[in-house]
């Protein structure tokens, strides 16, 4: 595939390359999401080529090139010097194209999936193998970037991958069980176009989803995160997980055990949508904390949860979708900070509220307090605003910090902190006002 900053040097680098395939005698073609996109008038911004060239030969073409999958007839085409000169690229030292990276892949037919991911073997074939071989028929359409839109030939299509883009179709090739079966993760990436793109999916691939659902358990616990990822940090993350629920994919998807009816995961998400400058451009993390308070349910949404249940939610999590340390630490402060938001907010003295509005998870826990509760949301932004303009801000520079009592002869230990927090609390009272008022205070303080 090719990634660049620019979806339109991707193309240009892309284009070049099955140009020079052509060129050599070999056939060469857009291939996959590239041409689905396409032909939806989206903007692609991955590009990947597929000839009948075999990876020896792309080398010998393409000097500056890597395998990454020769068994599999993979190679990556490095952009730099395909280009024509670019004097922007000149003047930041490099050429045009050289942060471009395309995946070119010579036309195949897979053996069997004895491990329910990767083919036990490959024999490299014909366009219409390799379309055959692929997951969905919308992925499955190769595209002659030379022709003109609407020449004949220009959409090469062997599986009614265009019918299925006209009917906003997603859809398995050939036989679903059998697709499914070879890589099981074929089930949440079904998921995962149909709700980006807003298609329907099958009803024979949305059976054999349902019907493979637990062989999901058997996945890569990093490939289920990594594909959960690419859902919910999209716009349509409620209709990506409200497909995962009905179709049972939730309890493999986070290992845990399957639930009878219960709440349903995408109405908060969905509710969140509602005001999109608060709901876009969170973290991972906030959206994953959205759907574990849905699924708590009920006054989960609107209360928050206790901190026990907090702690074995992340944890399992963390071990169910294979989280970072950033984002487990986001998943679990979100939560607390929803709690503190949902049942304390109006009973916390001003400083904790000071405290809480600066947390760098404060904008997410309040987008998550909006989708379920857009009242007490509110309330809270009024009373920010006010404690913004109190004369005092929400979270001024200290008045005095851990070197100064250090100076005045206080060694680090459980006191120093209990001394700056309490200095701080006042400060953010209005309490103290001066760095001598802070300092007087600690002092008092010590004893």
């Amino acid at each position: 595939m090719a990634r660049a900053a620019d979806p339109e040097l991707a193309r240009q680098v892309a284009l070049r390359i099955v140009r020079e395939l052509r060129d050599a005698g070999h056939v060469a073609y857009f291939a996959g999401g590239c041409v689905r996109d396409e032909l939806l008038s989206l903007r692609p911004t991955d590009f990947d080529v597929a000839t009948d060239a075999v990876p020896a030969r792309v080398r010998a073409l393409f000097p500056r090139s890597s395998e990454v999958g020769a068994a599999f007839g993979v190679v990556l085409v490095h952009g730099a010097g395909l280009l024509p000169r670019d004097d922007r690229a000149v003047a930041e030292g490099r050429s045009a194209g050289s942060n471009v990276t395309v995946e070119v892949a010579t036309f195949r037919a897979d053996g069997p999936y004895t491990d329910a991911r990767r083919p036990d073997s490959v024999r490299f074939s014909t366009p219409e193998d390799d379309a055959r071989r692929r997951d969905f028929t919308i992925n499955a359409l190769f595209l002659d970037p030379l022709l003109e839109p609407g020449m004949p030939g220009r959409v090469i299509d062997f599986v009614g991958g265009q019918a299925d883009l006209a009917a906003r179709i997603v859809r398995a090739v050939g036989d679903p069980d059998k697709r499914l079966a070879e890589d099981h993760l074929r089930a949440l990436r079904a998921v995962r176009f149909a709700a980006r793109l807003g298609f329907a999916i099958d009803p024979s691939t949305r059976e054999a989803v349902s019907r493979h659902a637990a062989e999901l358990r058997g996945v890569s616990r990093e490939r289920i995160g990594d594909e959960l990822r690419r859902m919910l940090v999209h716009p349509s993350r409620a209709e990506a997980v409200a497909l995962v629920e009905q179709l049972g994919l939730d309890a493999p998807v986070l290992n845990e055990s399957a639930r009878a009816g219960g709440p349903r995961g995408d109405a908060l998400l969905g509710a969140m949508a509602a005001d999109p400058t608060r709901a876009e451009g969170l973290p991972f993390a906030a959206y994953l904390a959205a759907w574990a308070l849905a699924r708590e349910g009920g006054p989960a949404m609107t209360g928050g949860l206790a901190e026990a249940r907090i702690t074995g939610l992340v944890r399992a999590w963390r071990s169910a979708l294979c989280l970072s340390n950033d984002e487990t630490e986001q998943f679990a402060d979100i939560l607390r900070t929803h709690a503190v938001l949902a049942s304390r907010w109006g009973s916390m003295r001003t400083s904790e509220r000071k405290r809480v509005a600066s947390r760098g998870t404060f904008a997410a826990s309040l987008a998550i307090l909006a989708g379920a509760a857009p009242a007490e949301m509110i309330r809270i932004l009024s009373d920010i605003k006010q404690l913004q303009t109190d004369g005092i801000g929400l979270n001024p520079d200290p008045l005095i910090t851990g070197e100064d009592l250090i100076a005045e002869g206080m060694a680090p230990g459980p006191l120093f902190k209990r001394v700056l927090d309490e200095v701080r609390d006042a400060q953010l009272e209005g309490r103290v006002t001066t760095k001598a008022a802070a300092m007087e205070l600690a002092r008092g303080l010590r004893v």
